[in-house]
């Protein structure tokens, strides 16, 4: 058994650092285990899937998809969502800011966050040559 310690510094950003840094460590942690695959130091099978996140939120009446710092920190309600290449759910973090929200604004950002995670999951395949 390893571990695999990934700390990953954002060098620029306007807002979803966290999210981020999830996309992008999947990345590096794919290209370190390739190496280590191709010197047949770990089985192909170490790693299963890829995982993306990103940021979503409620500004005004509007879901909007990876929101920068205006609008995070304007927003009604924010959610991170990080979710597997086979469309699986990681983590859920979200917070009403002010007043709680409805169901359906829960579902319209989930919806909006596979979305968003579908496009870099997509990104990562074409970086990684998959």
């Amino acid at each position: 058994s390893r571990t695999l310690t990934v700390d990953c510094d954002v060098i620029q950003a306007d807002g979803g650092t966290r999210t981020a840094s999830i996309t992008g460590s999947y990345v590096a942690v794919a290209l370190a285990l390739q190496k280590l695959i191709n010197a047949n130091q770990v089985s192909p099978a170490v790693l299963t899937t890829p995982v993306a996140a990103v940021s979503v939120g409620v500004v005004g009446d509007e879901l909007l998809l990876d929101l920068c710092y205006e609008e995070d920190s304007a927003a009604q309600v924010d959610l991170n969502v990080v979710m597997t290449g086979a469309g699986q759910f990681v983590e859920i973090q979200g917070t009403a800011e002010k007043t709680p929200f409805e169901q359906e604004t829960l579902l319209g950002l989930l919806s909006l966050a596979r979305q968003g995670i579908e496009q870099l999951l997509a990104r990562q395949a074409e970086l990684l040559g998959r």
